[in-house]
């Protein structure tokens, strides 16, 4: 089952992803990613769709033309769990695959 993560755990976890904070009066977390173009935002958010439905974990995000704004929390423990910390360790791993 999957649990929210201590105050304690979730502040080591998040230490550890680049470019990732938490968002002020909520228990999620956030990025912004930024892309050469549309096409390669649209792509990653292709290939992040496809990571996100094999965990069953979907992220909330924005994309306009070169950026995508994601935001990550799993809604059922009503927090930051580790679905979340594997999903932003995965986004941050594949952009470094697509073209900037």
């Amino acid at each position: 089952m999957n649990k929210k993560l201590s105050i304690t755990d979730r502040n080591k976890a998040i230490k550890k992803l680049k470019g990732w904070q938490l968002v002020k009066g909520r228990s999620a977390i956030t990025k912004t990613f930024e892309f050469k173009n549309f096409n390669a935002a649209f792509s990653w958010m292709t290939a992040m769709a496809l990571h996100a439905e094999k965990l069953d974990h979907h992220p909330e995000w924005f994309n306009v033309y070169n950026k995508v704004i994601v935001t990550l929390s799993t809604h059922d423990v009503e927090g930051i769990s580790k679905l979340d910390i594997k999903l932003a360790t995965i986004m941050n791993k594949q952009k470094l695959f697509i073209q900037q």
